[in-house]
C-alpha cells in the first residue's frame, strides 16, 4: 500500500503541475463558436446564465472570505438570480470588493483560466475550477444551489478523471470562452432593468451607497472589466 501511494501521488502531482499540448488552432475556434451560441440566444442563455450567476456568487464569497469578512452561506434560484450572506462591517474597503466582485468574477475568471491554457495547463485548469465548486458546495445553503453546483461540478470531475486529452482541452477552452462571453451579458441585463426601476438595490446601487460614486461609473467599471477580459482574453487562446 506504501509502494502504492508513494507511485501515485507523485504521478498525479506531475500530472498536476505538467503541462499539456495545445488543440488545433479549429478546435480553439470551433469551442469559442460553441461557447457563443450557449450564450447568445435568449432561450439557451436562460439555462446557461446559471453558471455564470454560480461564478457570480463565487466571486462575491471568495472575496468576503479573503478580506477578513465571515461568509455566513450562498443561495442560487432557479431564475438564474443568487445571493451571497457575509457579516463584517457594513461599509469599507472589504464590503466595497466584496461587493463589487459579483460581475466582475466571471470575465475575471475566464481570464486567469485564459492564462492557464494559453500557458498549457488544461489539467491545472480543471483540477482548480472542481475544487473551488466543492470548496463553494460547502457554503450553499438551498437544494437548488446545491443541484447545480454538484452538476457543475460533478462534470468537471468526470472530464478531469475519464476524458482524453482532446475531449479535455476542448471541454476546458469552452468552458473560458463561455465565461468570457457570458461574463458580458449580465451588466447590460442589469442597466435595463435599472432604466426599468427594477433594481434598486443592484450591486452598483450598494457600491453607489458604499463610495458615493454614481452607479452608473459602476456599471462602466463592469463594461469594461468584460469586454477587455474578451479582448484580452480571446487573444490569449487564440494565440497561446
Amino acid at each position: 500500500m506504501d509502494s502504492l501511494a508513494a507511485t501515485t501521488l507523485p504521478g498525479l502531482w506531475d500530472r498536476l503541475t505538467g503541462t499539456q499540448p495545445d488543440p488545433d488552432t479549429w478546435v480553439v475556434i470551433a469551442t469559442a463558436a460553441v461557447a457563443f451560441a450557449v450564450v447568445a440566444p435568449h432561450a439557451l442563455w436562460r439555462i446557461s446564465r446559471n453558471a455564470i450567476t454560480i461564478a457570480h456568487e463565487g466571486g462575491h464569497g471568495l472575496v468576503a472570505l479573503l478580506t477578513g469578512r465571515q461568509l455566513t452561506g450562498i443561495r442560487l434560484h432557479s431564475d438564474t438570480s443568487g445571493l451571497t450572506v457575509s457579516r463584517g462591517k457594513p461599509y469599507g474597503l472589504g464590503m466595497i470588493l466584496t461587493a463589487a466582485a459579483g460581475y466582475t468574477a466571471p470575465s475575471l475568471l475566464g481570464m486567469g483560466g485564459a492564462a492557464l491554457l494559453a500557458a498549457g495547463r488544461i489539467t491545472l485548469l480543471l483540477w482548480a475550477a472542481t475544487a473551488l465548486l466543492v470548496a463553494m458546495l460547502v457554503m450553499i445553503r438551498n437544494a437548488y444551489g446545491v443541484l447545480t453546483v454538484v452538476l457543475a461540478g460533478g462534470a468537471f470531475l468526470l472530464v478531469s478523471w475519464l476524458a482524453g486529452p482532446q475531449v479535455q482541452a476542448a471541454f476546458a477552452y469552452t468552458v473560458v470562452w463561455f465565461l468570457l462571453f457570458g461574463g458580458v451579458r449580465p451588466p447590460f441585463e442589469l442597466q435595463a432593468k435599472r432604466v426599468r426601476g427594477q433594481a434598486g438595490d443592484s450591486d452598483a446601487d450598494q457600491l453607489a451607497r458604499l463610495t458615493h460614486v454614481p452607479a452608473g461609473l459602476w456599471l462602466f467599471l463592469f463594461y469594461a472589466v468584460s469586454l477587455c477580459s474578451v479582448a484580452g482574453g480571446g487573444r490569449w487562446l487564440l494565440t497561446g
